[in-house]
């Protein structure tokens, strides 16, 4: 999906199939604040809503960089015994 087809809001259900993942996943980034969304039930049980922005700009963050090539380490001299 290109960022001109996808809707506003998503659900926790399509950003998982979407990102190829566990919806409670989705849920759990949600419930510990990480991934932003909105609340629209009036009831007990939570619906969720995603904007794709805040979707993007969250993983965005998560964009992985690759590491740096760690400094060589010196040999240690070991002293030969005759």
């Amino acid at each position: 999906m290109t960022a001109d087809t996808r809707p506003a809001y998503l659900t926790p259900p399509e950003v998982a199939r979407l990102l190829r993942m566990r919806q409670a996943t989705v849920v759990s980034w949600i419930r510990s604040g990480r991934l932003p969304a909105i609340d629209i039930s009036e009831g007990r049980r939570p619906r969720y809503r995603i904007s794709t922005q805040a979707l993007d700009e969250y993983l965005a963050g998560r964009a992985v960089t690759p590491p740096t090539r760690p400094a060589r380490r010196e040999r240690l001299s070991v002293p030969r015994y005759v």
